[in-house]
């Protein structure tokens, strides 16, 4: 099974100032170089949002979604609204607390979809991921928005990290077998391998944030996604970048 990772859109509304970024362009770029590479399903990992979640954006990358012909799942960044994603989005997996978590089965393997659009899990999602993970007894998938680990990125560590990833981390090292988590926030790409957790952070279709300074720096306007390929007894992934638009070049 072939996945498609996309993160991090940041489209904003009709005329909105993006930083001279073209945010609706960068993503049809990157959703044609999804489509060109057929994947079964494209999972996007949050912050479909310039700012805050809006009506407007939602419907029209739903359109530009559906004209795919590929299935496809979302879930909500640090920039979004849940309970608009949820009814735009026709997504009937909110638990309480307005989160979209929920559990799959891609190829046989267990996937776990979760909600930290509000840098934190609720109780009630934590207490939902511990059963899943108790009843799992084979490699899992995770997708979800913030990499649940300091990841060497030093502007992002230090001002919008994960608040309760001690306690995420703690659920996934009990688990037995490998975690293969996928997620994005950070603007840039990287693998992180904590014992039985392997991140990988997907760089963003907006632009990249320069990893080692710790005052806010764009690395590059280059944008990607990633391509997960899933087999029986292993878990591959990929990133592929394209050159990012500006407005006014």
């Amino acid at each position: 099974m072939k996945i498609a990772q996309i993160t991090d859109l940041h489209i904003g509304l009709e005329g909105q100032e993006t930083f001279n970024i073209d945010v609706r362009d960068n993503f049809l770029l990157i959703l044609g170089e999804v489509v060109y590479s057929q994947p079964d399903l494209i999972v996007l990992t949050g912050d479909l949002c310039f700012d805050q979640g809006e009506v407007e954006i939602y419907h029209w990358i739903k359109e530009k979604l559906d004209n795919t012909d590929i299935p496809y799942l979302v879930l909500p960044g640090n920039h979004d609204n849940p309970q608009m994603m949820m009814e735009i989005f026709e997504i009937d997996y909110s638990h309480g607390d307005e989160e979209i978590y929920f559990a799959k089965k891609l190829a046989k393997t267990t996937a776990l979809f979760l909600d930290n659009s509000k840098a934190r899990h609720s109780d009630n999602q934590k207490k939902w991921l511990k059963r899943q993970l108790h009843q799992a007894d084979k490699n899992i998938l995770v997708f979800m928005h913030y990499p649940p680990a300091k990841c060497g990125v030093s502007f992002m560590d230090k001002n919008y990290a994960l608040q309760d990833m001690k306690d995420l981390q703690k659920l996934f090292h009990k688990y037995e077998k490998n975690i293969y988590l996928f997620c994005g926030h950070y603007h840039t790409e990287k693998i992180i391998h904590l014992d039985n957790l392997h991140i990988a952070i997907t760089p963003a279709t907006y632009f990249q944030i320069n990893p080692y300074q710790e005052e806010f720096e764009v690395d590059t306007y280059q944008i990607g996604f990633r391509l997960i390929e899933l087999s029986k007894s292993r878990c591959m992934s990929k990133v592929r970048y394209i050159e990012g638009k500006k407005l006014n070049p």
